[in-house]
Formats: C-alpha cells, structure tokens, sequence
C-alpha cells in the first residue's frame, strides 16, 4: 500500500487536505507495483473508475516521506505547494496495509477526515472547544479559528466517489459538544442521501440503523484489551469489495 496527501496552511495551522491510499497490484514476484505522483494524477483523471471508496477518520496525524509529526512541518522546512507527496505510515496506515488487500488491488481509496486539522491527539484538550465553537459560527459570517475551507466538511457540497463510505471516525463525542455531534450526523446522513452504501463497526449500545443516525462508528484503532479486537474487525470488514458492518462481541 502506498499513501498520498496534499498539506495546506493558514495562521500557523496545518491541515492534511487532500488524501489517498492506493492499494498495490503485484509484480510477478509478489513485489508491490509501485506508483508515483504522476501515476496517481492519471487515476485521479478517472476517478468514478479507480476510487473504491472513501473512508472516514476523526483527523489526521500524517506526514511526508523525508519529514515527521514531532514538530510542525513548517518548522522542518517543507514547502506547502499544494502538491500530493507520498507519506510516511502511521499506525492507522499500517493497518489499513495489512487489512485491505485483495478486491482492492489497483484502486485508491479516499481517506477524509471530520477534521484536517493535522496534529496528534487533539480528542482529550481544549481544541475540541474551539472546534465546537467553529462549528456553530460555521455556517455564519463570522470568522473560524480554523479555516473553514482547510478544516472542515462541506458535507452539502460533500462529493463522494465508489461504492461506499466506510466510518472510522469514532463514537465517543462529550455531549456537551453539541456542534461537533451534529456536525457527525450531517455527514452521515449526507452520505446516505448521496445514495453511498455506508459501513462501520459497532457494538451492544447500538443496533446497526441507530449508528447511522447518531455517527456512533468505532474507530478502526484502540488500546488495551480492545485493540487487537477492533484492528480484527476492520480486516473482517474489507476481506470484501465493498466492505461489510461489523459487530464488535464482548
């Protein structure tokens, strides 16, 4: 598997706008066929042909081959050009490169996020608060701390090529973030009037119908005891094209 972005900046923030994985074909000795960016611009030429699917994340932690997510990119020099770059793997893509293989071979799948936002752990701090904030004012005159265009979904306006949506954005919003909720919501739900079949993973708290109409979709990486749980049934889900739901059992 290979994995491809396009970073943007404003005011000091760093958002990963653009992504894609594409999932190799094989060489006559099982070796990767490996693309490059100009590969990937002609498939992108053709998108209804050779986008899968897309799946959705919470937000980005990525970064450049040559660069890393220890400090901002800025500070290590890269230029934001507003060109794909081939990316480094992160736990999320090692995933993904060991769960979707066959039925994929030859095909991208988008990855979007709920936010670009590119930077580690921004679930448990104060920036959920400004991105409840944001999204209240979003749909205003008023200014965002974040960039609107750079940062969030214009889920109206949402475009979505392939079969399918698959949500690996998460389920564990504070309810007192109301904004970020329904922001969830309206994705989904946009996606459904797209006419996208849309997957996830679930468990007992909710029955499949019911994820869908409250975003409650777990992500594809946990820790502790659930961990090797919920990495087994992302791979579960992609064993076919298009995926499947899962259950996660106790």
């Amino acid at each position: 598997m290979q994995t491809f972005g396009i970073f943007s900046t404003n005011f000091d923030h760093e958002y990963l706008t653009k992504h894609y994985i594409y999932i190799n074909e094989k060489n006559e000795d099982r070796s990767d066929k490996l693309i490059d960016i100009k590969d990937l611009k002609n498939l992108l030429k053709k998108k209804s042909k050779n986008v899968a699917g897309t799946i959705f994340l919470y937000n980005p932690t990525a970064s450049p081959i040559g660069f890393n997510n220890n400090s901002p990119l800025a500070e290590q020099g890269f230029e934001f050009d507003a060109e794909f770059h081939e990316l480094n793997f992160n736990d999320m893509m090692n995933l993904f490169s060991k769960s979707i293989r066959d039925g994929y071979r030859g095909k991208l799948i988008e990855i979007k996020y709920l936010f670009n936002l590119n930077k580690a752990n921004i679930e448990p701090t104060p920036i959920l608060e400004e991105l409840d904030a944001d999204l209240d004012r979003y749909n205003s005159n008023q200014l965002t701390r974040y960039d609107k265009d750079m940062n969030y979904q214009d889920y109206l306006n949402m475009s979505l090529n392939g079969k399918f949506v698959y949500f690996g954005s998460g389920h564990k919003y504070d309810r007192h973030h109301k904004d970020i909720i329904t922001y969830a919501r309206n994705i989904a739900a946009q996606a459904v009037k797209l006419g996208k079949e849309v997957y996830f993973t679930h468990d007992n708290n909710y029955d499949a119908d019911e994820c869908v109409d409250l975003a409650y979709f777990l992500s594809p990486l946990a820790v502790g005891k659930i961990k090797e749980k919920r990495s087994n049934t992302f791979k579960n889900a992609f064993r076919t094209n298009p995926p499947t739901i899962q259950k996660l059992t106790n």
